[in-house]
């Protein structure tokens, strides 16, 4: 069974509730379609019944529930709450009333706030900037973390590295330029989503061009510092770096170039020392390796909402759906 049936399997033992604002995409109908059929999650869908069931010709999504922000009596709750929240910042009814009104990523969030949703999936047609600001805004950090970040999650075919080819590649969506801190806050998300996900015990990169001095340079000593606050903040975890990827990955590499080291040539969650070198990793492997992607997946927010790639299939949305209802059931 590979790991996004895996994944399925966990989240049909206790189904969540999602909620999928992006209606006017016809992926999402597609994707609920599935997901209802094959037991994965309870759906709610922000939008009008006429849209939706325009939207959704041809398929049975009978067993989704449809929320019209418009008609729902819990819309007047949702803007007492919203202008609750951000008061500080000026908010009025007026203006709660229009955001939740027009923009149905805010009215999801707000689901998920107040418990009428488990979680969130959206970003098939939003930037990451716009499905994550209603959950910075609305949801927070979670208790405990200092960030919000995001990861992918990368299955490699026929590979012999990692847990069965199994990769946490973080930050690979959002954090820009970490850091130490950051850096070092990223590596405990990771390392903590890789157990809830994958079920393995997480074995942490911080990775580098330098693997133990090999060069000197600014950004390698932002690695190492990043690397020796996480070893001191979060001892449990098995972290080592900085690591370049070859001696992260492939043990005779790694007894080579770090001997001693208890991570080098073991190590199944990557953490990438900015977003450009995530970013390009990821599609890297993506791309001439074949393999599987799932992400960007946020992690740190108080209640799992999960961003998609612009462009995301449907079989995407529903491996994103899953993978948010195991958060959710770990909340």
């Amino acid at each position: 069974m590979g790991f996004i049936d895996t994944i399925k399997e966990r989240a049909k033992v206790d189904k969540q509730t999602i909620v999928l604002p992006e209606t006017e995409d016809r992926r999402t109908y597609e994707a609920v379609a599935t997901i209802l059929k094959e037991g994965i999650a309870n759906v709610v869908l922000v939008g009008s019944k006429d849209a939706v069931e325009e939207g959704s010709k041809g398929l049975d999504i009978s067993g989704a529930v449809i929320v019209d922000p418009t008609t729902s009596e819990k819309t007047s709750t949702y803007i007492d709450k919203l202008v609750e929240l951000r008061q500080s910042k000026g908010m009025t009814q007026e203006q709660a009333r229009e955001i939740l009104l027009s923009n149905y990523l805010y009215y999801g969030v707000m689901m998920v706030k107040l418990g009428d949703a488990d979680g969130m999936v959206s970003g098939a047609c939003h930037s990451t900037a716009d499905t994550l600001r209603p959950c910075l805004q609305i949801l927070k950090t979670k208790p405990g973390t200092k960030l919000v970040s995001a990861f992918f999650l990368m299955v490699v075919p026929d590979c012999e590295f990692g847990a069965n080819g199994t990769f946490i590649f973080g930050d690979a969506g959002l954090e820009q330029n970490p850091d130490p801190e950051k850096l070092a806050a990223i590596a405990a998300s990771s390392a903590e989503s890789f157990k809830l996900l994958v079920q393995e015990e997480p074995i942490v990169a911080m990775l580098s061009h330098s693997t133990k001095g090999s060069a000197k340079h600014a950004d390698v000593d932002k690695v190492v510092e990043a690397t020796k606050i996480a070893k001191e903040l979060y001892p449990n975890i098995e972290i080592d770096g900085e690591l370049q990827l070859d001696a992260a990955i492939v043990p005779s590499v790694g007894q080579s170039k770090a001997p001693g080291s208890k991570v080098a040539g073991r190590a199944n969650v990557l953490v990438f020392p900015d977003l450009d070198a995530g970013n390009i990793g990821y599609k890297l492997v993506q791309r001439l390796a074949k393999a599987e992607a799932y992400g960007p997946v946020t992690q740190g927010i108080a209640k799992p909402v999960n961003d998609l790639s612009r462009g995301c299939n449907a079989d995407d949305i529903v491996g994103v759906v899953a993978i948010t209802a195991v958060q959710a059931q770990a909340n």
